[in-house]
């Protein structure tokens, strides 16, 4: 779990709620159903012009995503690897084949698969590549849904801010409603700001985030199965590998491998 995206959104909402009624204020004379309608159901109707049904029915799935990310762990896929080239070193690419059906990872297996049945090094590259790329172009199409809500939000909480307005200079003769619909009108921009600042744009980063690290991952496991199939040296190849790692995770290789061990 990423505690981090629990721990900023409470707090954040928490600051909120506690600069009102520091001032003085009450947090229902922030609550109003037509604002949230104007916010809310305007910017969703505005991604359901901009998107298909089912791409919009992956909205609450990539929300928990942020919240419960998968995990890369490059050190422990390292020592796998490493300790697939040594193996290879041994006994021989076909060996491998013993190995498939344990893996977990979808794309180590196919990228070994490949190496086993004799693919072309090049051919393997290009398959590996275009399935980093592909998967990195879904990625960041979730993501500008986020990035999309998070412009519509303000905006449509400048419409409603507009209504309430019209609304407003409608019943000026009405001195009771005057100040209703002023309220209608600033509360629906302050909506759509909380939800694209804090709730939208953190989250399409966050998303972004994780598309970096699967990136990076993948990208290090290509270099690892094409460096299995040319016949390199485990230790040159660990050193290859160990340059993805940030300088604090290098440390904890050689304890990974001794767990391996």
């Amino acid at each position: 779990m990423n505690i981090s995206v629990i721990i900023g959104l409470t707090a954040g909402f928490s600051v909120l709620i506690l600069a009102v009624i520091i001032a003085g204020g009450s947090v229902l004379m922030f609550w109003d159903a037509p604002s949230v309608m104007v916010t809310v159901g305007g910017g969703f109707c505005a991604l359901m012009v901009a998107y298909p049904l089912p791409r919009l029915a992956q909205i609450p799935g990539l929300m928990r995503l942020t919240i419960f990310p998968p995990k890369f762990n490059l050190a422990e896929m390292i020592v796998t690897l490493v300790s697939f080239s040594e193996k290879t070193r041994r006994e021989g690419l076909l060996s491998l084949d013993d190995d498939l059906d344990a893996l977990d990872d979808p794309f180590l297996k196919k990228g070994l698969q490949l190496v086993v049945d004799g693919t072309d090094p090049e051919l393997v590259r290009a398959i590996m590549e275009i399935e980093i790329d592909e998967m990195a172009a879904r990625h960041d199409s979730n993501k500008k849904i986020f990035d999309d809500f998070a412009g519509l939000a303000p905006s449509f909480g400048m419409i409603g801010t507009l209504m309430g307005l019209v609304l407003m200079l409608v019943n000026l003769n009405d001195k009771s409603m005057v100040g209703p619909y002023l309220a209608v009108a600033i509360i629906t921009t302050f909506y759509g700001a909380v939800l694209a600042y804090l709730v939208f744009t953190p989250m399409a980063a966050n998303l972004d985030s994780l598309t970096g690290e699967e990136v990076l991952m993948k990208n290090m496991v290509l270099m690892g199965i094409l460096s299995i199939q040319a016949g390199e040296n485990p230790r040159i190849l660990k050193e290859k590998l160990v340059s993805f790692l940030p300088p604090a995770m290098r440390a904890g290789i050689a304890e990974e491998e001794g767990g391996a061990g």
